[in-house]
């Protein structure tokens, strides 16, 4: 078996740090879960290994075991889990993002096949997520099969699995150590179907569609969440898990955001500089201006506190920052060419100045070189 190196697997340097490695998890994460994946046993590989890297280079030790010797070192400090590949407990690292910790939890109910807590994804616009907006949010949660009562199997009828004996758990012997996993065959269940349900096909569940009217918050930003209490999937228990609004913000073309921050670049052209002139441009709640001085630089910025994005949390508005970007004319014309001559004389400085200025440096520079 070809063995995939935990930083390939989450597409990060060997390098990253801790928030880019969570970056990187909540990423693959997401696009690799089973729930999103229905009947895709190859995303349901990924989702596993990814997760079992997650563990490791989350663990400054462990990542550390890892770089220096790789898979094998880490051989006996990998058990202990109840669910997972590997002995990884994978929902406890997913329900950590992904919704732990709500009113039914993450995890599966009793004699569930699924989380209760889920998570969808919803994309809004850059206007929409700093001023808030209602979105209509079109899902589908998982309920027990009526047909089978969840179980999977025709008629609700099991056996015990053959390789676990029932307990859920296999047994692996290196060396003198032996370390317990999930059975793979019946993922710890104990029992496997011998028959499938005609209904679900043996998954135990059905999928209801449901549409919800959500209020989102002025100042979210990107992969920010909104927990919706109650809106889950559904347990056999009657409990219902939580439901997960996780926002992806649309790019604008001119604003640029960094946290609360909201950054415009404007095009000055370099006369106005010279002239002091006072400008105007879009804010995100009106028109700002702005007096131009004549040593105005280019990419030079300027800050007005309080008129950026909210922040969802605290309700107080981060800055607005301009940065300017002096234009000036790539060619000219014969009338432009004179106008600019007479202003340059007007100034006084004239190349012959600038010659003489430099005329003791070209000696030196002579002497140097033994000229």
């Amino acid at each position: 078996m070809i063995e995939i190196c935990y930083y390939e697997l989450l597409e990060v340097e060997k390098t990253a740090s801790q928030d880019e490695l969570k970056k990187a998890y909540r990423k693959m994460a997401m696009k690799y879960h089973p729930d999103k994946n229905q009947g895709d046993t190859d995303a349901e590989e990924k989702f596993k290994a990814i997760n079992e890297a997650y563990q490791v280079l989350s663990d400054d030790n462990k990542r550390s075991i890892y770089d220096r010797y790789g898979k094998k070192g880490l051989e006996g400090q990998m058990g202990g889990g109840q669910s997972g590949f590997g002995g990884f407990d994978f929902d406890s690292i997913f329900d950590s993002f992904f919704g732990g910790g709500g009113r039914s939890g993450g995890k599966k109910g009793r004699g569930d096949k699924y989380n209760l807590d889920m998570a969808v994804s919803v994309t809004i616009e850059f206007n929409e997520a700093v001023f808030g907006c209602k979105q209509e949010v079109n899902y589908k949660y998982k309920k027990p099969c009526g047909e089978c009562d969840g179980s999977g199997a025709k008629d609700g009828k099991r056996t015990k699995c053959p390789d676990c004996g029932g307990s859920g758990q296999v047994f692996l012997r290196q060396g003198f150590m032996t370390f317990s996993q999930t059975c793979p065959k019946c993922k710890g269940e104990g029992e496997i179907v011998k028959e499938k349900c005609p209904k679900c096909k043996g998954q135990g569940y059905e999928e209801i569609e449901e549409k919800i009217t959500v209020d989102i918050p002025a100042g979210v930003d990107d992969e920010n969440r909104i927990r919706v209490a109650g809106r889950g999937n559904l347990s056999k228990s009657g409990a219902r898990g939580d439901l997960y609004i996780v926002i992806s913000v649309k790019e604008d073309k001119k604003y640029v955001r960094d946290g609360d921050d909201i950054y415009l670049e404007v095009p000055v052209f370099f006369t106005q500089t010279l002239l002091g002139e006072i400008i105007t441009f879009p804010g995100l709640r009106g028109e700002l201006e702005l007096k131009l001085k004549p040593d105005t630089k280019d990419k030079e910025q300027f800050v007005y506190k309080n008129e950026g994005a909210p922040n969802v949390r605290t309700k107080q508005n981060g800055s607005f920052i301009v940065q300017i970007k002096i234009v000036k004319p790539s060619k000219l014309n014969d009338e432009q060419r004179e106008l600019v001559a007479k202003l340059h004389e007007s100034f006084g400085f004239e190349g012959k100045q600038s010659e003489n200025e430099y005329e003791g440096l070209f000696d030196k520079i002579k002497h140097w070189f033994g000229y």
